[in-house]
């Protein structure tokens, strides 16, 4: 096994494309052709989880739900996790959002812990922006070759069919300026031409090489084509989630909550009498949910943290909120991916930190 493989294995549990647009996911640091047989989970990228994972010896990786690297870098220089990592040649992948969003992640999770039934997204998101439709247009004679281009550099692929494009015929207009040298008609006099308007959806990851196709195969000097960001459908995942839960007052869930989390805290805005039948949960901080979770019908809200504010404000409303602390309420996920994983990378030795913890504890 190699580091691509883990890599792979990440990409297809939290899909990068789900990630928040301000996030930064994936392989932070590291070598994708570098040898895998070992791989240590944690919240944290510190020095200490660094030790842990580099204490088998070599072959190990780990996975850190927070970004190692998370802002622009002007220095890299030791004593920051990521030259450490990279200095002890441990690779570091990072999933971060797109794992809160994706199925199985953090926000199920942490679902779990309430016995939350018939769940769905507390915030829900769009899938992302996978693809555009090019648009151009092209003279009749000419529409086959200029398709085949397009198609051969990745273009007109829809699900399992491929050459998928739609051809309307019209009639285009242009005067040349001085200096051109239209394929068609003279310059210096309006002209009109019979052309068939060509519509394909082209992958946004290879639209440079499917526009220097178009370029290279259309016959006018200066092709007329527009690239139409295409929205993506609706996908049923999103931020946080909703749901049922067996009904009991909320000092009986926060009970649950201190039991399957293993905390003898946690922090509590609001009524612990008041009786709960819908629960929303968001890992993390939670506090841009509370006004989803009020809307959704929640009774209780499980978070890692919210601001002051916006704990009086949940609780004036009637939502209980309950804090675990903000890497407490993520570190749960940690298991479960730790087996997903395993299933995905037979031979590699898959387990979650010893080490990594929430930095704020209860004096």
């Amino acid at each position: 096994m190699k580091v691509s493989d883990l890599v792979a294995a990440m990409e297809a549990l939290a899909p990068p494309a789900l990630a928040a647009s301000w996030d930064n996911v994936g392989l932070l640091v590291g070598d994708p052709a570098a040898p895998l047989s070992r791989v240590l989970l944690a919240i944290d990228c510190t020095r200490e989880v660094i030790a842990e994972a580099v204490a088998g010896g070599t072959g190990a990786a780990l996975v850190a739900y927070h970004p190692v690297v998370f802002q622009p870098q002007k220095r890299f220089v030791a004593g920051s996790p990521a030259f450490e990592a990279a200095r002890a040649g441990l690779s570091v992948y990072c999933p971060h959002t797109a794992l809160d969003v994706a199925a199985g992640g953090t926000n199920d999770a942490l679902a779990d812990v309430l016995g939350m039934r018939n769940r769905s997204a507390l915030r829900p998101v769009d899938a992302p922006e996978a693809s555009l439709k090019l648009v151009t247009f092209v003279p009749e004679d000419n529409v086959d070759a200029v398709s085949r281009a397009v198609f051969a550099a990745g273009g007109g692929r829809i699900g399992q069919y491929t050459a998928c494009s739609f051809r309307t015929s019209g009639t285009g207009t242009f005067f040349g300026e001085p200096g051109s040298s239209p394929v068609i008609g003279q310059a210096g006099r309006l002209e009109e031409a019979a052309e068939v308007r060509l519509e394909i959806v082209v992958p946004a990851a290879t639209v440079g090489a499917i526009v220097k196709a178009l370029r290279a195969s259309h016959p006018y000097e200066e092709p007329a084509f527009d690239l139409v960001r295409l929205a993506g459908a609706p996908t049923g995942l999103g931020l946080g989630r909703v749901g049922a839960v067996d009904a009991a007052p909320a000092g009986v869930l926060v009970e649950r909550i201190k039991h399957a989390l293993r905390l003898e805290h946690v922090l509590v805005a609001g009524s612990l009498d008041r009786e709960v039948t819908r629960a929303a949960v968001c890992a993390g901080s939670g506090g841009d949910l509370i006004g989803d979770a009020l809307a959704a019908g929640a009774q209780l809200l499980l978070t890692g943290e919210v601001r002051h504010h916006d704990a009086l404000r949940a609780a004036s409303r009637g939502l209980v909120v309950v804090c675990t602390r903000h890497s407490v309420s993520e570190r749960g996920a940690l298991a479960h991916l730790a087996k997903r994983l395993s299933e995905r990378l037979p031979g590699v030795f898959v387990a979650a930190s010893a080490l990594d913890q929430d930095p704020l504890a209860f004096a």
